[in-house]
């Protein structure tokens, strides 16, 4: 049975996307602006302030949060020795193709899935209680947020563990290794905050001095594909300090968003 019906789709759809995103999602923010680009990447700037009984996992520190249900999730920074026990599930042809909450397109021949907390990219082997078969897969997506399930399954990856006729199943999760470029959940290499776009190049350049005079480094960018000057803060040494510039320029400049070198 599927049993994609029954689970939320990404926390980009349903609140504060969390932020540990990976290169092919950065890049795609690079090469669009304005609103459309922070959305995707973002999913909007909203408050991250965890209702009453919602505590932030040891760990934790700094990640951005998103919340679904009126429930507020933290993104683990780190995936090692992280061991977990509850109810797996699979999703297939009603969100085939579509968008994961890192960006990719969701493939359900694939061996990927979805958890709540586990950074993208994360290695997972998901064993089934029932009857002792495994498999290994890639986290890419957040969910599910039905009861007590704990992941949620490509049809591939719940054909190998043998739970594709009952639809769920108790598993165990063990991460396995750590994620290429992550160091404490952060991600290294050159970042900027783009806070605006002009067709007028002088435009461009007067809000980048501006940004300079208020002590952050500047640049302005032309994007030849879509003829437009982008201005953008930095650089920044990680993705953590850039989302950090980038909730303090919310005030001045709102609907900023976070892009890779």
């Amino acid at each position: 049975m599927n049993t994609a019906s029954d689970r939320t789709r990404s926390p980009r759809q349903a609140g504060k996307a969390p932020l540990s995103r990976f290169c092919a999602l950065l890049v795609a923010a690079f090469l669009a602006f304005g609103p459309t680009a922070c959305s995707m990447l973002r999913g909007g700037k909203q408050s991250a302030t965890a209702p009453a009984g919602v505590s932030v996992p040891k760990g934790a520190r700094g990640t951005k949060a998103y919340t679904v249900r009126g429930k507020t999730y933290y993104p683990l920074l780190s995936s090692h020795s992280f061991r977990e026990e509850g109810i797996a599930s699979w999703y297939g042809p009603d969100f085939h193709g579509k968008k994961t909450a890192n960006g990719e397109n969701y493939d359900m021949y694939g061996m990927t899935a979805a958890h709540k907390l586990l950074p993208f990219g994360t290695k997972v082997l998901v064993t089934n209680k029932e009857n002792g078969k495994s498999a290994v897969v890639r986290i890419n997506d957040r969910g599910p947020f039905v009861g007590d399930r704990v992941i949620d399954l490509t049809r591939t990856a719940a054909e190998r563990i043998g739970m594709i006729a009952k639809g769920t199943a108790p598993v165990v999760l063990q991460t396995q290794g750590t994620v290429a470029g992550l160091k404490d959940g952060d991600l290294s290499g050159g970042f900027y905050v783009q806070v605006g776009a002009f067709a007028n190049k002088s435009n461009a350049e007067r809000l980048a001095g501006k940004l300079k005079k208020e002590g952050s480094g500047a640049r302005v960018s032309y994007a030849e594909d879509i003829r437009l000057y982008r201005v953008q803060a930095g650089p920044y040494p990680g993705l953590n300090r850039a989302e950090q510039a980038s909730d303090s320029l919310d005030a001045a400049y709102p609907g900023n968003f976070v892009v890779a070198e």
